[in-house]
């Protein structure tokens, strides 16, 4: 009787034994597939908080010291993502990526009709505008009459003998023709017909450049007296310049209607063509490429450019006004631009 007894306590005691052992590989494989979905997740997490690869930028010379510095932050920020950045005329810019073919990501533009006219709709869908700026005509102690130059006398001493001065292509540079339209402006302004032809009578075609910034090293070594540049440009390089009446500097989009009566003819996408340009305000301009290869960095950096606390405040920091909160024209570009960029732009003309 007692055999049976400790018979049947072994037996239920051993049941337990195995019921637990149950348990316990149970949970087991419950931790072990809890741990197998915590590593998935933070494999994804991962990989989504650390974009990597290369960035491509083409844009305005006149951007090439803020966005120097954008770039040092924000590779600081994402250390995976490589920018490379191409400046120049931003027309000449927005023919390498719609004539030649040259692959990017991002194209910032110091006109946006640049953008608009070149690479909307065949290779862009939208153009966010985010700064400003106006023209400004640079010298150093060392120009002719340095001393003597102001806002009141700054275009007859351009006619003077031997006063060397330039500014940059039209056909490759908003700042060339731009640099065309204070020109003709100042005529009107100044009510002083023939000054436009008597001033380009006083510059040779040598003293005009591709892009605006190669004339800054004309300027400091001496071999040209004034150059007209970007306000941001004079003052990330620490010229001397002369700021023009708000009628004439294309700065103030309240002189639109008069700047209006500024125009000048560039060359067209074809050759023998031509388009011409009327004066506005100065608007710079960005896009993202329809086939950029990165896109993923290519948002990040543009919500960097467009926070208050980031991009916007390196450019302020530097010079140049940028338009808080940045902008499209229209609600129907405002729907084509990234979901993750639509809280950042505004719908203003």
């Amino acid at each position: 009787m007692f055999r049976v007894k400790v018979g049947a306590c072994y037996a239920r005691f051993f049941c337990y034994f195995q019921l637990c052992k149950v348990i316990v590989m149970l949970r087991t494989l419950r931790v072990l597939q809890f741990a197998v979905f915590l590593a998935i997740v933070g494999n994804v997490s991962f990989s989504a908080a650390e974009p990597s690869g290369k960035l491509v930028i083409f844009h305005a010379g006149s951007l090439s010291v803020p966005f120097a510095q954008m770039e040092k932050v924000f590779e600081k920020k994402y250390p995976k993502i490589d920018i490379q950045r191409e400046a120049g005329g931003s027309t000449k810019m927005a023919r390498l990526i719609s004539e030649v073919g040259k692959p990017a990501d991002l194209m910032a533009s110091a006109d946006y009709v640049v953008i608009d006219k070149n690479l909307i709709p065949n290779f862009a869908s939208w153009n966010v505008r985010f700064a400003s700026n106006q023209l400004v005509l640079c010298y150093t102690d060392n120009s002719k009459f340095a001393d003597e130059i102001n806002a009141d006398n700054w275009y007859t001493i351009l006619q003077r003998k031997g006063v060397v001065w330039g500014h940059s292509d039209p056909n490759l540079d908003p700042c060339g023709y731009r640099s065309l339209m204070v020109l003709q402006l100042a005529e009107k302004f100044y009510n002083s017909s023939g000054l436009y032809d008597n001033l380009l009578a006083n510059r040779p075609k040598k003293n005009v450049r591709p892009k605006s910034v190669e004339l800054i090293s004309l300027l400091q070594s001496g071999n040209m007296d004034y150059a007209w540049e970007y306000l941001s440009v004079a003052v990330q390089h620490n010229l001397k310049y002369i700021v023009l009446d708000d009628h004439i500097n294309l700065g103030n989009y309240k002189m639109t209607p008069f700047y209006k009566q500024a125009k000048v003819l560039v060359s067209g996408k074809k050759p023998g063509t031509t388009i011409e340009r009327v004066g506005k305000s100065i608007t710079y301009g960005i896009t993202m490429l329809d086939q950029a290869p990165n896109k993923e960095a290519a948002e990040l950096f543009l919500a960097y450019l467009f926070a208050q606390d980031g991009g916007l405040q390196v450019l302020q920091s530097m010079g140049q006004p940028p338009m808080i909160p940045v902008r499209v024209p229209t609600q129907e570009m405002h729907n084509k631009l990234p979901s993750s960029l639509q809280a950042e732009v505004t719908v203003k003309e």
